[in-house]
């Protein structure tokens, strides 16, 4: 038992977590020396890496002094909180990863707390000391401060610091004198990070924490076995962790363990230890493999949803162009797909066999899973993100509230103060920050976060930061003001040109250049005065005898603006939808003829 050690490491986005990782797996000797390895290689996924966040937890482990270090990379955004509170069930301590500028942020803060709650050890690492702007000595105050915030016990408050460049490849106790590697990290994991407390002798139990799937081997269940020795042979049981009544008869298939970033089948594992068991189709996350006559082991609940859309088939006049995937069936299958691993995420059939209800964690937590679709080559339809509210004993309406915290320039704070105050925001604390910017903390209802960020980056010249946690279900804050923008609108089913998007761009700004296909419905721009306009962007110049030749090359066209899908989705109404492809993003209205739209309206 004493050989192992299971650590999760907390960092928030973009503060250096996996590359510290990568920098544990090198120095332990897990690669080959004549070995290619890409830089941040616990980010699998092409989306994880361009954003720079972890989305999924993953498993690896290294070696050192004979001793087994499990290593568990968490996803440092609140979106993914479900994520997080299932794998720090597997850990028995904590590596806090901080930046030595930005200092302990928001989403590192909802993470900790989670740790904190489960009792866990604690090890600082300051990290980027090599940066110019470091200001070590102030970070260290602001994560002490954090701890009391959080309501650390004596033996956390006592956490060792020490001092890092993940990039540089060292880690150290003296940020003066910096380390040249990454010992005195292994050293301090095996110091203060206490082996798991597991009983050897007890019956075999394995807690589910995390699915992973296989073309191959099917469901993969992952977890830590909290007693006694389990093997691949012998009859096994699967306790339902809503269910304890619910048993079913089991038989381990491969029983593996984690070497590195490959899993190693194994003969047998002993409690304490990380390990992944195939050949069990219906386990699911929670859920206590064991023998029978045995009780299931207590699981973390998972923060319920706080935003819903819709997926729908597209049925647009371009369906089925671009995409691969584009009927009802592989839309459910996909999304039916996504639940087995992803637990935060809920998924309820409609009325119709053609549209499908995705409730998720935030915006970011959908808007993920829509992208990771479309580049596997699905073609569907989303709906404007609405917020999911409840009820309490008295029948009160309540809803999402959500904690805001922005560093900004002074400069800007009227114009954030006023736009969020209109979406019922109320300012909790506004402090001097770093490097002379302010820090502003609201706590607004999540439906007034919706199509906020875009305003925001405006609004600070895309200097401000945001960060968002969920806090709590409050009362109904009362309405919010709707969006100012109106859309401009196509006409018909036509081509644009030049001459036509010329014509347009005096009602507004546009969202297509020259030369695209667009059809009837489809919203090409919005207008500024709040008014839904019918433009017809294809509209040819008349020619007449008077007309000298190159005339079109003096229509001087604004560059269209073009909308990623997190703006798509702070932009669209009640009454658009976006179409979603894997070559593209389109807005356009649910009801697609210009006339039925209007009979709608006026009924």
């Amino acid at each position: 038992m004493n050989d192992i050690r299971n650590i999760a490491i907390i960092a928030h986005v973009d503060h250096g977590k996996t590359t510290l990782v990568d920098a544990m797996l090198k120095q332990s000797g897990i690669f080959r020396e004549n070995q290619v390895v890409a830089d941040r290689v616990m980010d699998s996924n092409d989306l994880e890496r361009e954003r720079g966040i972890t989305i999924t937890s993953k498993n690896t482990s290294v070696m050192y002094k004979d001793t087994k270090i499990n290593i568990i990379d968490t996803p440092g955004h609140a979106d993914f909180g479900g994520e997080v509170e299932r794998v720090l069930k597997m850990a028995d301590g904590v590596l806090l990863l901080v930046d030595s500028f930005e200092g302990p942020m928001p989403q590192t803060k909802f993470v900790l707390k989670k740790a904190f709650d489960l009792d866990l050890k604690v090890i600082v690492i300051i990290n980027k000391i090599d940066r110019k702007d470091a200001r070590v000595d102030e970070v260290i105050d602001e994560v002490l401060e954090l701890f009391i915030e959080l309501g650390a016990g004596e033996d956390q408050l006592d956490a060792p610091f020490l001092f890092a460049s993940a990039r540089e490849g060292y880690c150290g106790y003296s940020a003066i004198e910096p380390a040249t590697d990454l010992h005195e990290l292994f050293d301090a994991i095996l110091k203060y990070i206490p082996a798991p407390k597991a009983n050897v002798d007890g019956a075999p139990k394995l807690l589910i924490s995390t699915i992973d799937y296989s073309d191959y081997l099917g469901r993969i269940g992952i977890g830590r076995i909290e007693s006694g020795t389990l093997t691949p042979k012998g009859n096994m049981v699967v306790i339902n962790h809503n269910d304890p009544t619910r048993k079913l008869n089991a038989k381990i298939a491969g029983l593996f363990e984690f070497e590195g970033l490959k899993r190693v089948e194994v003969g047998s594992s002993t409690a304490g230890n990380i390990v992944a068991v195939t050949g069990i189709p219906d386990i699911e996350i929670g859920d206590t493999l064991t023998i029978e006559g045995e009780s299931a082991i207590e699981f973390v609940k998972i923060s319920e949803p706080t935003i819903s859309m819709t997926f729908s088939v597209n049925d647009s006049p371009f369906a089925g162009r671009e995409g691969k995937y584009v009927t009802s069936r592989q839309l459910r299958s996909r999304l039916m797909k996504e639940i087995e691993t992803n637990v935060s995420m809920k998924v309820e059939e409609t009325d119709t066999t053609d549209a499908f209800i995705v409730k998720g964690r935030g915006e970011l937590h959908i808007s993920v899973l829509i992208e990771t679709m479309r580049r596997e080559g699905y073609e569907f339809q989303v709906s404007k993100p609405h917020v999911l509210y409840k009820r309490d004993e008295k029948g009160q309406k309540l809803e999402p509230i959500e904690t805001v915290t922005i560093d900004v320039d002074p400069t800007y704070i009227g114009a954030i103060m006023d736009k969020l105050g209109q979406r019922k925001a109320e300012l909790k604390t506004m402090t001097e920050s770093r490097g002379g910017y302010s820090r502003l903390v609201f706590e607004i209802p999540a439906r007034g976060l919706i199509g906020y960020r875009q305003e925001f980056m405006t609004d600070t010249r895309g200097e401000g930061i945001i960060n968002t946690e969920f806090k709590d279900f409050e009362p109904f804050k009362g309405e919010i003001p709707k969006r100012l923008m109106g859309s401009l609108i196509a006409f018909e089913n036509t081509t644009s040109t030049t001459y036509g998007l010329f014509q347009a761009q005096e009602r507004g700004n546009l969202f297509i250049g020259p030369g695209v296909d667009v059809y009837e419905g489809m919203i090409v721009g919005e207008n500024p005065k709040g008014l839904d306009i019918e433009v017809n962007v294809g509209k040819e110049k008349q020619k007449t005898n008077m007309r000298a030749a190159g005339t079109d090359d003096n229509l001087k066209l604004v560059p269209p603006i073009t909308m990623t899908l997190e703006e798509a989705l702070e932009f669209i109404e009640e009454d658009e939808l976006i179409e979603v492809t894997p070559e593209s993003i389109r807005i356009r209205k649910k009801i697609l003829s210009n006339q039925k739209r209007y009979k709608s309206k006026k009924n």
